[in-house]
């Protein structure tokens, strides 16, 4: 069975980033001054995120570990990427010559939006459509999960443990996922609920009282996105309700990349110090051995419902 993995991509090298920012604005070169603020957020992290090396180990992780929990299905994976090669498309048509007839497809993010999940999985079964096969199963989300639970559950407390009493008494978590445009919202999609979802059902597991959303890394566009934006949310806590702890648990993402090594631990720590408060950040799923396990339970449930 083809396995399918999406994620959104991420430049290589220094070089690509002209034309992976050209791909997301889709087709329509940024301007100087957009190229050069991307370029100084890389610079901020390094030189270049390091999400395409996680997003490639944990698919083979992923394949690796579901031909090792059962022996009934040999999965062979393919990567595709939304903003880079391999494209998504390019994965579908490996997936059609080397002869595979039936796949599955899972996109690298747990909550489902029209703007994200439906459309990997809409251009993966156009073009399996377009050239005849192979038969894609998609799945659509994954944002309670309770191994992913349980993942992030075990690193929140493991954060309370690190911190001074002092601290735990003026903590208030922040749970985020990548903004989307406000309009996503009055089309009824989920994206906002399932956020919600997620963030009640880890407060509960790792008894977290004072816990808020936020919304993180919008887009610059004319059209208003999904707030509080975690800045400002942090700003606003401090503010009006004295708390001096922030600890940043950004479930919408499952690797450390630009959102997070920059939007979080740049920007947000920088009002963190502003403010004399505390920041903190959880681990993120990377490639853990839990992490994987979830994503071949999200698997082998999907594969088990199609019988």
């Amino acid at each position: 069975m083809g396995l399918l993995v999406m994620a959104y991509g991420t430049p290589y090298k220094e070089d690509d980033i002209e034309r992976y920012y050209t791909h997301i604005r889709r087709g329509r070169k940024p301007t100087l001054e957009m190229l050069e603020d991307l370029r100084n957020r890389y610079e901020a992290i390094g030189g270049i995120s390091p999400l395409a090396k996680i997003t490639l180990e944990q698919a083979k992780k992923l394949e690796e570990h579901l031909n090792k929990i059962q022996d009934e299905i040999e999965f062979h994976m393919y990567l595709g990427l939304k903003h880079i090669e391999p494209f998504i498309e390019d994965a579908v048509k490996q997936m059609h010559e080397d002869g595979i007839k039936e796949a599955i497809s899972i996109v690298l993010a747990p909550h489902f939006s029209t703007f994200s999940i439906q459309s990997y999985n809409g251009r993966a079964k156009e073009e399996a459509e377009k050239i005849g096969g192979p038969e894609i199963t998609c799945i659509e989300s994954w944002y309670k999960e309770p191994k992913f639970i349980r993942y992030w559950t075990d690193q929140v407390k493991k954060i309370f443990l690190d911190m001074t009493e002092e601290e735990r008494n003026q903590a208030v978590f922040i749970f985020s996922a990548h903004s989307l445009p406000e309009k996503i919202i009055s089309m009824g999609d989920p994206y906002p609920d399932q956020l919600h979802e997620t963030a009640d059902l880890i407060a509960k597991n790792a008894n977290v009282i004072h816990y808020e959303i936020g919304w993180q890394s919008a887009g610059n566009t004319p059209d208003p996105w999904i707030g509080p934006d975690v800045q400002d949310l942090t700003r606003t806590l401090f503010n009006e309700k004295g708390y001096k702890t922030f600890v940043y648990v950004p479930v919408g993402f499952v690797s450390d990349h630009l959102e997070v090594l920059f939007d979080n631990d740049f920007e947000c720590k920088v009002v963190c110090d502003q403010l004399g408060a505390s920041y903190y950040r959880p681990e993120m799923p990377n490639c853990q051995p839990e992490f994987i396990d979830a994503l071949s339970t999200v698997v082998l449930n999907k594969v088990a419902s199609l019988k």
